[in-house]
């Protein structure tokens, strides 16, 4: 069925019935299709790209993905998998809790594992799980069915076991299977009780005694807390937390307690480990027994005997998320008898007899007032909206990324729109499109700058690509990360010179671009930059003779390095460490290389057309080369010794060989440039042409692709004997 239109807009239709307008439908840009991949490359992909996001989610409590962008690629790999079995392994993402263990805490064992929650996104989805359980208890019981809804909170997931009905431990879900123990930090969380009360104990079998029962909830942040603490955050010059999820895990998960007993946490407890020692037979008895042993229950739970009245408590949910004092991002819905429940069981990752249906994104209007363009590290131009300011799920936001210009485009938002903003999974600000019949007649559509509005070089856009870059080096929004990589270990190897230095002495007007190393910096002005700390006495540490004496004795010693140090070091695009080597062992002086066409480039092995592309381009600009001039005339070596090929032996000449995972013995790089040694190739994707696949701990979606093509796989022990010997295994 074709969307509904609205002034020939899209509109979305919400799941309760409001419509939206998002502008342009992405399926009508060319530029907004992806490129075409089989299953197993796109099934590699999001595994890689879910993995990522739930480290970030879970570990670092610092999510760069929406909630929303998560639930839908996971929902694509599950609809990939169920079309192409072949590639569900024990490995995939589909097949995990969502959930990390870090190394700070005492790991803990749960009673039974702590499950993930399947996801309906819509009405659809959950009517349809509705159908489905329904139909799967009508084959082995003829009870009726009924279902247990509560609101989804938003927090971090914890489980509390109590003995003879005292509290005795306190555990994050981590993995699922293993948590991490936060006892110390949970018994400042005044809701949590120490001891069961009389009238929950008298429900446990035996009174209690004797028996260990381990409940399941949520810790959250309440939102004035959460504003409050931002507060705190901000007046002490600190970064603040995106939502109060974030603020309630980063809380929970603190090495000292007493600073988690400052953030003025609370508890949902709403699950148990194994209902057999209780004398409660569903999920609305469980709720009334923790209610009784002094655990804080949420009070807006509901028994629903029919979809329509499952309905009607989404629906409320949904009205009352802005007043209540905590976050909610959906409800969960539960089949209420237990018995039912144990009939129903387990997948792999999630019960067969609950569902998370999840709330869109909360969403407001308000009006654009500017699109202004950031430059980052790598010179790309990204626009921001800037409007005025508005409260979205929780907290109030005046900019969002817009990311590019196609991505404009296909929204159609012009300064001066009306435009509609949400905090997508309720964490990253999105403008979702604009509102037409409230456009400004006097409205004109937004194109990039020919310019950099950092430093007035020319703008360069590459076909095919969406971003638009400025590629001169010397502009000053570009600065701090080129001149950090310049003195990396595999560029120009300036040891002592570490990132704060760097971004010290470019706020404080001491470097600007890389020349300045050479050219300008002084180690009286390298000795005077400030570390931004100070001494008891309250003035400025500097960075100090002894320091500044090391760090220009290296700088000094950088010049000799070479050619192909310069070129991975001055950031050319495109061009890594190796390409650097190939480019300056063929050309062997800067010279020659500037005198180099496209073509010639293009036809140095290793080095395609769009390497090749690249390089003119950098060269072709002013600034860059000025930049070079004052190296060269700083006495920095612009020429590479040539390497005479030696008859060494090649026993893996044309093999190729990919490294996953974490080595022990070896880093990738060392272990990569053994191989090389040995006339390998090391490349760093899986393909049908991939000799070996090396998986060390903690191996990902490569080591499920190597499985899925049939590529051999081979362990530490197999490649340091490879190493060793220079013969492959049997």
């Amino acid at each position: 069925m074709a969307p509904k239109t609205h002034d020939n807009q899209p509109v979305q239709t919400s799941l309760f019935g409001d419509e939206v307008v998002l502008g342009k439908d992405s399926s009508e840009d060319p530029a907004a299709q992806a490129v075409p991949q089989t299953p197993a490359q796109r099934a590699a992909e999001l595994n890689d790209t879910l993995a990522r996001a739930a480290y970030q989610y879970y570990a670092l409590d610092a999510p760069q993905m929406t909630d929303a962008e998560f639930d839908r690629l996971l929902q694509e790999l599950i609809h990939l998998e169920d079309e192409h079995p072949e590639l569900r392994s024990a490995s995939s993402y589909t097949q995990r809790v969502g959930g990390y263990v870090g190394e700070q805490f005492e790991p803990v064992r749960h009673a039974q594992r702590m499950y993930s929650m399947d996801d309906a996104m819509d009405l659809a989805e959950l009517d349809a799980w509705l159908e489905r359980t329904e139909e799967a208890l009508a084959a082995v019981t003829s009870d009726a069915v009924a279902y247990t809804c509560e609101l989804k909170i938003d927090g971090l997931g914890v489980a509390l076991t109590y003995e003879d009905g005292q509290f005795v431990r306190a555990a994050t879900r981590g993995d699922g299977t293993t948590g991490e123990l936060v006892t110390s930090n949970v018994l400042t969380i005044g809701d949590v009780p120490r001891m069961l009360a009389p009238a929950g104990m008298g429900h446990i079998a035996n009174g209690g005694f004797g028996q260990s029962v381990e409940v399941r909830g949520e810790v959250y942040m309440p939102r004035q807390s959460f504003v409050r603490l931002n507060e705190a955050n901000d007046a002490a010059g600190r970064a603040p937390f995106a939502n109060p999820r974030n603020a309630a895990a980063g809380s929970l998960r603190q090495k000292d307690s007493t600073v988690t007993a400052t953030r003025d946490l609370a508890t949902f407890v709403y699950a148990v480990a194994d209902e057999a020692p209780l004398q409660v037979s569903s999920q609305a008895e469980f709720l009334d027994w923790l209610r009784d042993c002094g655990f804080a229950v949420n009070d807006h739970a509901a028994r629903c005997t029919s979809a329509a009245e499952v309905h009607a408590f989404c629906e409320r949910a949904l009205a009352m998320r802005d007043e209540l004092n905590y976050d909610i991002d959906g409800v969960v819905v539960k089949v209420d008898s237990f018995a039912q429940q144990n009939m129903l069981g387990f997948t792999a990752r999630a019960p067969r007899w609950a569902i998370a249906f999840k709330f869109p994104p909360e969403e407001k209007r308000t009006v654009l007032r500017d699109i202004r363009i950031q430059v980052g590290r790598t010179g790309v131009l990204t626009p921001v909206a800037e409007f005025d300011p508005v409260s979205v799920a929780g907290s109030t936001i005046a900019r969002a990324t817009l990311h590019n210009l196609d991505e404009i485009r296909r929204k159609d938002v012009r300064v001066g729109d009306t435009i509609v903003v949400h905090k997508a999974g309720d964490v990253i600000p999105e403008v979702v499109g604009h509102v037409p019949e409230l456009r400004p007649a006097d409205s004109v559509p937004f194109d990039m700058p020919e310019l950099c509005p950092s430093c007035g070089s020319p703008v360069v856009h590459e076909e095919g690509e969406v971003a638009y870059r400025c590629i001169s080096i010397a502009c000053p929004a570009q600065a701090v990360e080129r001149l950090i990589h310049w003195g990396s270990r595999n560029a120009m190897d300036i040891d002592g010179l570490g990132d704060e230095i760097v971004r010290r002495m470019v706020e404080q007007g001491v470097l600007s671009d890389v020349a300045d190393f050479y050219d300008r910096l002084t180690m009286e002005q390298l000795a005077g930059v400030s570390t931004g700390r100070q001494n008891k006495a309250g003035e400025d540490i500097v960075v100090g003779k002894v320091v500044a004496k090391k760090i220009m004795a290296q700088v000094d010693a950088s010049r000799e390095r070479g050619l192909g140090r310069v070129l991975f070091g001055i950031g050319i695009r495109h061009v890594g460490a190796n390409v650097g080597q190939l480019l300056a062992q063929h050309f062997g002086s800067l010279e020659q290389l500037l005198l180099a066409s496209e073509e010639d480039i293009a036809m140095v092995d290793g080095i395609g057309p769009k390497i090749a592309a690249s390089v003119v381009e950098f060269f072709h600009t002013p600034q860059n080369v000025a930049v070079l001039e004052r190296l060269r005339a700083a006495g920095v070596k612009l020429s590479e010794d040539r390497v005479v090929a030696d008859d060494a032996p090649q026993p893996l000449a044309g093999l190729t060989f990919v490294l996953t995972g974490t080595l022990e013995k070896f880093t990738r790089k060392a272990a990569g440039d053994a191989l090389k040694a040995l006339g390998a190739k090391v490349t760093g994707s899986v393909s049908k042409k991939t000799s070996y696949v090396v998986a060390g701990a903690s191996a990902g979606s490569k080591l499920a692709k190597a499985e899925q093509l049939g590529v051999p796989v081979l362990d530490e022990d197999q490649l340091e004997q490879i190493l060793s010997t220079g013969e492959l295994p049997a």
